[in-house]
């Protein structure tokens, strides 16, 4: 059963990207062995021609969605009309192109940004629409949030198998570590690890402490969607998390600690906290298609330090190409 669908057709959009790249590993360990990872130079997903030309070349069988224009809270507050305007043309593109494909399967990738700003703790899939989302990343996350409504329209009207996943904030190694728009974990990674190889005797950081995350490491998000496209089949919404709250002020100084880094944290409360809490519950994974993560945040984070470490003088030198290309 598991090997005649891995030999299916797959096209993962975003393939290319932080999570889409374990994705397309994790499909290959499975024994996936026709999967198709379009450029993003040569597919415009915000462009419906050029989301047929690719459907018409991958010819897939199973589509993962993973395709997204995100960043922090930064980048959100910057771009809010671009994030909006190409997560929702992105995802109606490759959904209308699945339909008229006839594709067997698409799964998506949702955003724990899509969640109430004061949902009730731990965020449950029945609460996505209870409110509206954290005002800094909320265009973003309505985007995401309306697909959902359109893979459970097509699913009444079409018969189309379409599932989506709200993962937790991911982190893990091959993350964005660019502070102009990067995550927090990569961000905080970022500060400590220079800020200790320059000797500085303090960092800054946004916000006042106060707010609480979740995070699930990028390989467990992958083993969650693979499973999902291989076994769930349901119109509910699932969440994929740990289920463990953690403070930015302890976010801050376990990262700190990890980062050798010993100096003063000072916090900026006058930049955005973001959303005051976030936490899932991640019953409804485990119930549907058995899954629960198995990395713990301390060796997750280990791994993910360590890839910055070893890649800290290429990610420099490529910001560098860039400022000197934008000038």
């Amino acid at each position: 059963m598991a090997q005649a669908f891995f030999d299916k057709r797959f096209l993962v959009t975003g393939g290319r990207g932080f999570l889409g790249s374990f994705v397309v590993e994790r499909l290959r360990e499975r024994g996936a062995s026709a999967v198709f990872v379009p450029r993003s130079s040569e597919y415009d997903l915000c462009d419906p021609q050029a989301t047929k030309r690719l459907f018409d070349e991958a010819r897939p069988d199973v589509v993962i969605h993973l395709a997204a224009r995100v960043g922090g809270i930064g980048a959100n507050r910057r771009h809010p009309g671009t994030f909006f305007r190409d997560n929702m043309a992105m995802g109606l593109n490759v959904l209308e192109r699945a339909r008229q494909a006839g594709t067997e399967k698409v799964v998506v990738a949702g955003t724990v940004c899509a969640y109430p700003k004061f949902a009730p703790v731990p965020f449950r899939e029945d609460d996505l629409w209870n409110g509206y989302p954290e005002e800094t990343n909320a265009p973003y996350g309505i985007a995401k949030k309306a697909l959902l409504v359109m893979a459970q329209a097509y699913r009444q009207e079409f018969g189309s198998n379409f599932v989506m996943l709200f993962p937790v904030n991911l982190y893990g190694p091959r993350d964005n570590f660019d502070l102009e728009d990067s995550h927090v974990i990569p961000a905080m990674i970022r500060k400590f690890v220079d800020a200790s190889a320059r000797g500085d005797r303090e960092a800054t950081l946004w916000g006042d402490g106060t707010p609480t995350r979740e995070f699930l490491y990028v390989e467990d998000a992958a083993e969650g969607l693979v499973t999902a496209a291989e076994k769930y089949n349901d119109p509910d919404p699932v969440n994929l998390g740990t289920e463990a709250e953690i403070s930015m002020r302890e976010l801050a100084s376990t990262i700190a600690r990890a980062c050798d880094f010993t100096g003063e944290l000072r916090w900026d409360a006058s930049k955005p906290n973001g959303q005051p809490r976030r936490k899932l519950d991640v019953s409804r994974a485990k119930e549907r298609f058995g899954f629960t993560a198995q990395t713990s945040f301390e060796e997750g984070l280990r791994r993910t330090i360590a890839w910055y470490r070893a890649n800290r003088d290429a990610i420099a030198q490529r910001e560098e190409e860039k400022k000197r290309a934008a000038r």
